[in-house]
């Protein structure tokens, strides 16, 4: 699922929902930076986590 982020999407974090919500930043391969809300710039890896869509219309 992580293959179909782009830059520009906002995502949430299944296993750290006190992040907030997060715009994603880059997707090289399986590395996923994404600016979270509360939580700042993280680094994802893509291979362990499935980040969340969120609807922009649900923000």
């Amino acid at each position: 699922m992580n293959e179909i982020l782009e830059p520009g999407m906002i995502v949430r974090h299944p296993g750290a929902p006190e992040w907030g919500v997060g715009q994603v930043q880059s997707r090289i391969g399986d590395r996923i930076t994404v600016n979270f809300t509360e939580a700042g710039k993280r680094v994802i890896d893509g291979r362990r986590v499935t980040l969340d869509i969120v609807a922009t219309d649900a923000m």
